[in-house]
């Protein structure tokens, strides 16, 4: 058995979900931060900014991830 495989040492791979508890609208950003391990308020001043600057394309980015996640 190789050492990649994650079953061999009992743990579970990650996998992304919406984090509601510690979210503030629907927790698309709190899920973010939790599976790549940041502070959930880096990543929504990451879609604030890119929201902005963006002309609103990271907000068609929230509603996609809010839509297919869990």
């Amino acid at each position: 058995m190789s050492n990649l495989d994650h079953r061999s040492n009992g743990s579970v791979p990650k996998k992304f979900g919406l984090d509601r508890q510690h979210g503030k609208m629907a927790g698309v950003c709190a899920g973010i931060a939790r599976y790549f391990g940041f502070d959930p308020l880096l990543v929504r001043i990451v879609f604030a900014v890119g929201a902005i600057a963006g002309f609103g394309s990271f907000i068609l980015l929230y509603l996609a991830i809010w839509a297919l996640a869990d």
